[in-house]
């Protein structure tokens, strides 16, 4: 298991709210659904448009760029065209820092 690292706090993400963070070069985004904060990549699967620009309804994120829809809490791909699910990450709360651990390289 890798280290957590601090990308934000909870006070700079609102309730319904998509957030683009960067760590090691990675872009992740944020997106906090009923007080729960879920990271995620931030490149959809389809064409890599970014989904910190997207629609977020619920759990339901929608890439902006072709409409293709996945849930933010499991990265499952809910609708095409994109067929591949995202990559979520691990999300801790310490205090009102927001954490994540990356993928061991």
């Amino acid at each position: 298991m890798s280290d957590f690292v601090q990308v934000a706090e909870v006070d700079d993400l609102e309730d319904g709210e998509l957030m683009a963070v960067e760590v090691d070069g990675e872009p992740i985004c944020l997106a906090k659904v009923d007080g729960t904060v879920y990271a995620f990549t931030d490149n959809c699967t389809h064409i890599s448009g970014p989904l910190n620009e997207g629609e977020l309804d619920g759990e339901v994120l929608t890439c902006p760029w072709h409409g293709a829809q996945f849930n933010v809490r499991t990265g499952k791909v809910l609708r095409g065209p994109a067929r591949q699910d995202i990559f979520t990450y691990p999300v801790r709360i310490d205090g009102n820092a927001i954490l994540i651990s990356l993928p061991e390289e």
